[in-house]
């Protein structure tokens, strides 16, 4: 069943955020001892061999703020959160540089990499749990800043390229679509393909959690609004197969494959003609760029470039 390739959906949740208030709350974290080099605080002079790493390769070329550091001011005080490992930053901040900038760089410059990539990538250990059963994976604000959550279990899903993809790539991809929608937003026609088959925060339960290919949806929680489905076809896309895409369009069957067919091309001109990304030449790289992770051939740890 397509549901049970696409793993366990259900249990995920994508959020997108146009802003975040901030409650005044008293955060509690886990008894796990926690690395003495990611702290809530830091000192200039205190700056490790990684800082000096960000420096280089995100603040200088690209303008962009890895936060690492646990800070009240960026997290939501509704979620009980704890401080990314250092170890766990500093791989994923590789991953997020080679698998997503980079790959934006090569398909459409580096000027639109620093023109649009949010300015702030926050990062904290936990998900974020809801109480349906869900938890976040990660959040866009204001199309500045993207939250990475779950940084700590990381290395549990780094060389299986579909937990890669279902628990931080598809997130930074889905969060970054939905910044550049702010920039532009894209075709009301979109939203009219399946209008009246969304069903917000019933996503998740049965029986939608459920037969979405055949409904016109890629993913059960693209039928949660039309601009979760939007940033779902996109992140979806860039970062399956085609093998695969294929496979899932033999299951939607016609109806449900036509639907989602026509959310793609919608998809793929608006990247085009809005910001001169090829999503195919996107997916290509992406894909290249994955196997070369998964297989191990990058060093995710050097911080001496």
């Amino acid at each position: 069943m397509i549901e049970d390739n696409m793993k366990t959906i259900r249990n995920i949740l994508f959020i997108f955020t146009a802003c975040c208030g901030f409650a005044a709350a008293t955060t509690s974290c886990s008894e796990d001892k926690l690395d003495a080099q990611s702290v809530i605080t830091v000192d200039q002079h205190d700056y490790t061999e990684f800082d000096h790493w960000l420096q280089r390769n995100y603040v200088a070329p690209y303008n962009i703020r890895f936060k690492y550091r646990y800070e009240d001011n960026e997290s939501d005080m509704n979620y009980y959160t704890v401080p990314s490992r250092y170890s766990d930053a500093v791989v994923l901040a590789h991953i997020v540089k080679y698998m997503c900038i980079e790959a934006y760089d090569e398909v459409g410059g580096i000027d639109f990499t620093r023109a649009y990539f949010p300015k702030l990538i926050f990062t904290i250990g936990e998900w974020e749990y809801r109480n349906n059963g869900t938890f976040i994976l990660g959040t866009a604000e204001g199309g500045r800043k993207i939250l990475l959550s779950g940084t700590n279990y990381l290395s549990q899903y780094l060389h299986n390229a579909d937990d890669l993809n279902e628990y931080y790539l598809r997130t930074i991809h889905h969060e970054f679509t939905h910044i550049l929608n702010q920039t532009k937003d894209f075709p009301a026609e979109y939203q009219l393909i399946t209008g009246t088959a969304y069903v917000a925060d019933k996503w998740s339960e049965a029986p939608l959690d459920q037969g979405y290919l055949q409904r016109g949806f890629i993913s059960a929680y693209a039928q949660h609004s039309a601009k979760e489905d939007f940033a779902e076809m996109l992140s979806l896309y860039v970062c399956t197969p085609g093998t695969r895409w294929d496979v899932w369009m033999q299951q939607a069957g016609t109806d449900g494959a036509r639907a989602i067919t026509a959310k793609l091309d919608i998809v793929k001109s608006y990247m085009l003609t809005t910001f001169n990304i090829d999503l195919d030449l996107l997916r290509a790289s992406l894909q290249r760029r994955q196997k070369q992770v998964v297989g191990g051939y990058i060093d995710l740890k050097n911080l001496d470039y």
